[in-house]
C-alpha cells in the first residue's frame, strides 16, 4: 500500500515536472514572438535612419525618452559625463531641424548610410511587455567619394504601447567611438 502511494506521489510529481516543462515551452513560445517582434522593430528603425525620416524615427521614442552614446562602454551615466550625444526628445527635434535646415552646409554634399543590426538579444521582458534589449550594428556612411564604417553595440529599453514598441533608452556603444575622423556625426546611429 506505501508503496502504492509512493508511485502515486511520484508519477503526481512527473506529471508536475511535465506540466511545468510545458508552461516552459509555451513561454518560450511567447519569447519568440518577442524576439520577432523586436526584431522587426529594430529592423524598420534602420531603414527609417536610412531613409533619413527624422520625424518618423523620432517618433519611435517615448516622451520622457534619451538617446545616449558614451564615448566609452564605462560610462554608466549620462549625468555630468561627456558624451558623444545624450538627448532627449527636445533636442533630437532641435537637431533634426538643424539637419534639415536649407543653409546646414554642413549636409552638403548629400549622404547616405546603410546599417545592418543583428545579435538581438532580449535580456528581460516585464510582465506589461516592456523589454531590455541587446544588439550589435554595422552602419556604412558614404559622402562623395569617403566611406566612413561605424560598427558597435545597442542597447534598447523598449516600451510596449498599443501602437507597438516605443524606446524609452536608446544605448550606442560604438566600438570605434575613439577613431578619428575628418567630420563628427551629424545624425543618429
Amino acid at each position: 500500500m506505501a508503496r502504492k502511494i509512493l508511485k502515486k506521489s511520484a508519477a503526481k510529481k512527473v506529471a508536475a515536472k511535465r506540466s511545468a516543462a510545458g508552461k516552459v515551452v509555451a513561454r518560450a513560445s511567447n519569447g519568440q514572438g518577442s524576439q520577432h517582434a523586436v526584431e522587426q522593430f529594430l529592423y524598420r528603425q534602420a531603414e527609417i535612419l536610412d531613409a533619413k525620416r527624422w520625424q518618423d524615427y523620432i517618433d519611435l521614442f517615448t516622451d520622457d525618452a534619451m538617446y545616449w552614446m558614451p564615448p566609452e562602454p564605462s560610462h554608466t551615466t549620462w549625468d555630468g559625463m561627456p558624451a558623444i550625444f545624450a538627448e532627449d526628445k527636445n533636442l533630437m527635434n532641435v537637431r533634426m531641424r538643424r539637419v534639415m535646415h536649407p543653409d546646414a552646409w554642413s549636409q552638403r554634399p548629400l549622404w547616405g548610410t546603410n546599417h545592418v543590426v543583428g545579435n538581438v538579444i532580449i535580456e528581460k521582458e516585464a510582465a506589461n511587455g516592456d523589454v531590455m534589449v541587446r544588439s550589435r550594428f554595422h552602419m556604412l556612411e558614404v559622402r562623395r567619394d569617403d566611406v566612413r564604417h561605424f560598427a558597435g553595440r545597442y542597447l534598447h529599453h523598449l516600451k510596449k504601447t498599443k501602437d507597438g514598441y516605443r524606446i524609452k533608452l536608446q544605448r550606442v556603444d560604438m566600438t570605434n567611438a575613439q577613431a578619428a575622423y575628418d567630420y563628427v556625426l551629424q545624425v543618429w546611429v
